[in-house]
């Protein structure tokens, strides 16, 4: 673009000289033709008559030449009064050569700008005209003098037109490629418009995808939340409330102290989850203890409380798990524990987790009464986020959760997730 920019300003600085030649140009040449003239006036041996008349003639010239300084002003193309202009200047110029060849430096002025001044069909007309005008002074002067003199006219002639021929040549390959420049510029133009305007959209767009990741950020944390609370604190007092229902059924003062120790530490617990959800840190139970002892001391705890019998298995060589892969698991347990208490009316169940390779599969059997998995349950006031819950946990860590079920036949809840090592 740089050189674009240079090439526009080259090409300004040429238009400018231009212009100024073609303002002041055939005054000086015009002064030129006459001071020479008037100094070889008996060397060419001009009459006197010759002498008047180019006076005469040199006077016309230059008023010519200020009628057309102000007219140009309002015809910068071809147009008649240039074809006028032209002709005029020529004719006298011709006629100025005849009387002195030195008068040629005005009639040279002829070459240039001449496309500026007459229609397209007139300018090799004209440049000829100009030719045989300076290929006379060239020659000896008008008109030639014997056969000889012809024939150095005619030679000249020859030499004018062909080099006329040649720059005129050259002058229509530098149009050309003055043109190509030119729609080249326009085109970088162009494509720099095109590209502000990408650059704009590209801008406008990254602030929406700002705004939009923000909004996504503040939801996932209100889902986090919401998860975690479901997870922790109610299903906390939902233990709670039961351990206190028993001590209110009980009249064994034995039995109600060992279920208010139990609510007691389920509150503890419970507040205990509430601060580390907050805080995003793992679960209470994975601080002290490792995924596969988690599990078994949930199970063993939710199975105490509920008096269900509950049992856990290992299989497979365990490994360190990454913390948010760990509380995962432990969550989707919970979960599931929490939703087999509520709906199965199980006797049975039965937590396996699997080291399979580059995966870790946690499986939650009960022998409950089932349920169809095509048919979605209503939420409830009471109801929380469940399967579609446990799901998003999963495959929030490019896991997966399936779940097979039949009325009167039990529920399987089988949890994949990718086998992520701890730092």
């Amino acid at each position: 673009m740089t050189q674009a920019v240079g090439g526009t300003r080259g090409t300004s600085r040429l238009e400018r000289r231009w212009e100024l030649f073609h303002r002041w140009g055939p005054y000086a040449l015009l002064g030129t033709g006459t001071v020479l003239a008037a100094g070889t006036v008996s060397a060419v041996g001009m009459t006197r008559a010759e002498v008047y008349a180019s006076g005469g003639l040199v006077v016309a010239a230059l008023v010519l030449q200020l009628w057309w300084g102000r007219a140009a002003r309002s015809r910068p193309g071809p147009s008649p009064a240039g074809t006028a202009y032209f002709a005029l200047r020529t004719a006298i110029g011709f006629a100025l050569t005849w009387m002195n060849p030195l008068f040629a430096f005005h009639a040279v002025v002829g070459y240039f700008g001449t496309e500026r001044l007459v229609p397209r069909w007139l300018v090799t007309p004209g440049l000829l005209v100009t030719a045989v005008t300076v290929a006379g002074s060239q020659s000896g002067g008008m008109p030639p003098r014997g056969r000889t003199g012809w024939m150095v006219f005619g030679a000249v002639l020859a030499v004018n037109v062909a080099l006329l021929l040649l720059f005129s040549h050259l002058a229509g390959l530098e149009e050309e490629r003055t043109r190509a420049q030119a729609a080249t510029i326009a085109e970088l133009e162009r494509t720099n418009t095109a590209l502000q305007q990408a650059l704009d959209e590209n801008a406008a767009l990254h602030a929406q995808l700002l705004v939009q990741a923000r909004e996504a950020g503040v939801a996932d944390e209100r889902r986090r939340l919401a998860a975690e609370i479901h997870d922790t604190l109610a299903q906390g007092l939902t233990g709670i409330i039961a351990q206190l229902q028993v001590v209110a059924g009980t009249p064994d003062p034995a039995t109600a102290r060992e279920h208010v120790a139990r609510a007691t530490d389920l509150a503890r617990e419970s507040l205990g989850e509430a601060r580390r959800s907050v805080h995003n840190l793992a679960p209470v139970a994975l601080d002290r203890d490792g995924l596969p002892e988690a599990l078994r001391k949930t199970v063993r705890a939710w199975g105490e409380r509920t008096g269900v019998r509950a049992g856990f298995t290992a299989t497979g060589t365990a490994e360190p798990l990454h913390e948010e892969v760990a509380a995962t698991l432990l969550r989707i347990a919970q979960e599931a524990l929490s939703n087999t208490a509520r709906h199965a009316r199980a006797d049975r169940v039965g937590v396996t987790l699997s080291y399979i390779g580059d995966e870790v599969t946690l499986d939650i059997r009960d022998d409950g009464r089932g349920f169809d998995p095509r048919v979605r349950p209503a939420r409830t006031g009471a109801g929380g986020f469940g399967l579609d819950g446990m799901r998003a946990r999963a495959e929030r860590i490019a896991g997966s959760l399936t779940v097979e079920s039949e009325p009167g036949l039990g529920t399987a809840v089988s949890a994949r997730v990718p086998l992520v090592r701890h730092d």
